[in-house]
């Protein structure tokens, strides 16, 4: 029996089922592709930002430097912590060496929640697509077996086709499950170094303004 047909004869619950797996697969894949995608560009503008900040006379080269080169948008909230806050604000309380860390720690977070976006969702993706399918499965064998339970005369056709329509399902759901949870562990891998290459970065920041406010 063709795909084709089990879908023609799959009743509202296996189509729902199906189409949700679908859904789970497109989403788990557009981001994948587009965090692979970013997380490559981040690692080739965090090399190149960082370096042409280093190498900068002054301070304020050394931004324009950096954000230049900073395609993926992660360094600008870190460079931007520089900026003086508005007087007479709860932000500009404390001394230049608290206002600047409490900046470079909001800058970290802000980069950091762009580097963790879509994680979720591959992990809930991963965790539940298998029990997607085992339920198409079970409601497909079911109905399996009530058409069984009508029949004057049961052949194993007549099984073999309902119940090998339920076990696709299963298939399918460990087919969206597996990728995710690959796709969720390598990229969480690949976060961490990008996130720790970040983090030394936000550290030395904050260490040469300290060295600056002292001077």
């Amino acid at each position: 029996m063709s795909v084709g047909t089990n879908w023609q004869q799959g009743d509202a619950v296996h189509v729902a089922v199906a189409l949700v797996l679908l859904a789970m697969s497109v989403s788990s894949w557009s981001l994948m592709i587009g965090k692979t995608l970013l997380l490559w560009r981040a690692g080739v503008n965090l090399r190149n930002g960082i370096a042409a900040f280093w190498q900068a006379p002054g301070w304020e080269a050394g931004v324009r430097a950096a954000t230049g080169l900073d395609a993926s948008g992660l360094l600008h909230p870190l460079l931007a912590a520089a900026h003086t806050p508005l007087a007479g604000t709860l932000a500009a309380a404390g001394t230049p060496q608290q206002q600047h860390m409490r900046n470079v720690r909001n800058g970290l977070d802000t980069a950091m929640r762009r580097l963790q976006f879509g994680q979720v969702v591959l992990a809930t993706i991963g965790a539940t697509a298998p029990f997607v399918g085992l339920l198409g499965t079970v409601w497909g064998i079911y109905g399996a077996l009530l058409g069984i339970a009508d029949a004057t005369q049961v052949s194993l056709p007549q099984i073999a086709a309902p119940v090998g329509q339920a076990l696709i399902m299963t298939a399918a759901g460990l087919a969206v499950a597996i990728p995710a949870v690959l796709g969720y562990n390598l990229l969480g891998r690949w976060i961490g170094r990008v996130e720790s290459q970040l983090e030394g970065f936000a550290f030395d920041l904050h260490a040469l303004r300290n060295t600056d406010a002292a001077a």
